[in-house]
């Protein structure tokens, strides 16, 4: 999918969320517990209560690889699930992967091929080598952390370079100049949109996937407000505020609901640009 044909799915769905399936045996309803994939089990659920308004899911690899083997076989299965029953919506590896070269190569291969994942969250730390590999496959995106929601980001992140720019616009700019609008998405969190509006503008085309809408605090407004573009370019994601709407047997329709809740405020933002 390039970003022409993601757009148009926008329009066609009046949304641009994202849904992080970030699924914790600890929280998801006791009446899983039993079942052979549990993992699977509340994922499926979620994804057919909340396909209508979504464009985006993004399983966390963390939450599956903590489980071992038949935590992997269950982002597998979640996978497969979507590509299957929902060709059309991008599934994002949440996998923050980031190594020299042949070893990029590898998890190219692993996410695209093996997993046939849509995009991979990445770390530019290491330079070009380790972002480049995941750019030469046609529909596939490398979603590049630039600047993120979390407490700590200030540590490093808008850190002043010798050349009075903050690190994270040296990153952006930088990495543009490796990929394109069709291949390169960038990692900007929700919970500052004065700086989502500062990056827009001096990057005003690409997709930016926007974590921290929800349980970290920001907004749909404030950020369609400070970084749509366009053709939108925004993937909004919400991970807790939806999957654990109800920790009870009604998760699914509960999910479904604030899904919908947030895919209408997707909707009037929308509506300035189309």
């Amino acid at each position: 999918m390039n970003s022409k044909q993601l757009f148009e799915k926008i329009l066609e769905k009046r949304s641009f969320l994202c849904i992080g399936l970030d699924t914790d045996l600890k929280l998801i309803p006791q009446s899983l517990l039993g079942e052979e994939f549990p993992l699977f089990s509340f994922n499926k659920a979620i994804v057919d209560a909340t396909a209508p308004y979504a464009v985006a899911y993004k399983p966390n690899l963390a939450f599956y690889e903590a489980y071992g083997s038949k935590g992997i076989r269950q982002f597998e299965m979640t996978v497969e699930y979507i590509k299957k029953n929902y060709p059309d919506i991008l599934v994002i590896a949440d996998a923050k992967r980031g190594d020299i070269g042949n070893t990029a190569a590898r998890y190219a291969e692993s996410f695209f091929n093996a997993y046939d994942c849509d995009a991979v969250t990445l770390s530019p730390y290491m330079g070009k080598d380790s972002v480049e590999p995941f750019l030469g496959k046609e529909g596939k995106w490398a979603v590049v952390l630039a600047l993120t929601s979390n407490k700590s980001a200030d540590d490093f992140e808008q850190l002043e370079l010798a050349n009075a720019k903050p690190l994270y616009r040296q990153v952006i700019e930088t990495a543009c100049t490796w990929g394109n609008v069709d291949n390169l998405m960038f990692v900007v969190g929700a919970t500052r949109p004065e700086k989502l509006k500062e990056i827009r503008n001096f990057c005003p085309e690409h997709f930016f996937l926007v974590p921290g809408v929800g349980a970290q605090g920001g907004t749909v407004e404030e950020v369609a407000e400070a970084g749509m573009n366009a053709h939108c370019g925004l993937l909004v994601n919400s991970s807790r505020g939806i999957i654990y709407a109800s920790k009870d047997d009604d998760f699914a329709s509960a999910a479904a609901a604030a899904a919908r809740k947030m895919q209408e405020k997707m909707d009037q933002a929308l509506k300035k640009i189309s």
